[in-house]
């Protein structure tokens, strides 16, 4: 079904009630394992490159393989440029075939944000580019849930950059973290409700990694339409490798890589299920 934005995966999502994984890859084992899990499951799903893999996946090397992936898979695929820090990173992505970007403003001002990320719109859109902003800061989970209300999304706030931006999604805070967590997330979905019935934006949530199966779907029924994954792929893989590597003594590089992509298939599998995005291609 071939390579596509993030608008139609949102839309049917929201219309379907189930939520798009968006899962980060880093090399050709990640993205084989990803699009294994869409293929079997018939679930549509995004690719994903974060900004700050950049040193360890190098964007060029990496538009190819991914748009390749999405060309040649038997689900909708959407190729994603995660946490875009600047206009120059964007503009490379986009340059080298991204349909989806997204532009993290949300360390600035909400003034800067709003006009920063109009900018972003207005290149995006102009190469019919979907683009993801964020609203509210989510922090890393080696900070626990400390102080975790004081990045909360505000709810007036978000009506305005949405108005104002024109975004076509918007990644929210509302007690999630990125990393894997240290102690259980506490979700605010009072502050998901209000923020979905004000908005009529697809909502995104970033830091799912450790998230529980019932809290998922809670959010996904208050308006989350995209759920960004990637510690979990990391950890499943490594775990992986490291059971095959201590069982041998001279461990094949090629079975390195097959457990890579057999972790990550496995994992993407089981978040796709709980995501209620398997049959929905």
């Amino acid at each position: 079904m071939s390579l596509t934005t993030l608008k139609p995966l949102l839309d049917d999502a929201r219309k379907r009630g189930y939520a798009v994984g968006a899962f980060n890859v880093v090399n050709l084992e990640t993205i084989r394992g990803v699009i294994k899990a869409a293929e079997t499951l018939s679930s549509p799903v995004i690719l994903q490159l974060a900004e700050v893999h950049l040193p360890y996946a190098p964007l060029e090397y990496m538009a190819p393989i991914m748009i390749e992936a999405a060309h040649m898979a038997d689900v909708p695929v959407a190729v994603h440029f995660d946490h875009g820090t600047s206009f120059e990173s964007i503009s490379c992505a986009i340059k080298n075939g991204f349909s989806s970007i997204m532009f993290d403003g949300a360390s600035y001002p909400l003034e800067d944000n709003i006009r920063l990320t109009k900018e972003i719109v207005k290149l995006g859109h102009s190469f019919g580019v979907t683009v993801e902003a964020e609203l509210g800061q989510v922090g890393g989970a080696e900070d626990g849930n400390k102080s975790v209300d004081h990045h909360l999304t505000d709810v007036a706030e978000a009506i305005t950059f949405t108005n104002s931006t024109l975004v076509d999604a918007l990644a929210v805070s509302i007690g999630n973290l990125h990393g894997q967590y240290i102690e259980e997330p506490t979700l605010r979905f009072d502050r998901l409700k209000a923020l979905k019935e004000s908005t009529e934006i697809p909502l995104v949530l970033h830091g799912g990694s450790g998230i529980s199966p019932m809290d998922f779907r809670t959010c996904i029924k208050n308006g989350i339409g995209k759920i960004n994954v990637g510690t979990a792929l990391q950890l499943s893989s490594s775990e992986k490798i490291k059971t095959y590597c201590d069982a041998n003594s001279r461990p094949a590089y090629f079975s390195i890589m097959d457990f890579a992509i057999e972790g990550t298939y496995e994992t993407v599998k089981e978040h796709m299920q709980i995501f209620m995005s398997d049959g929905k291609a």
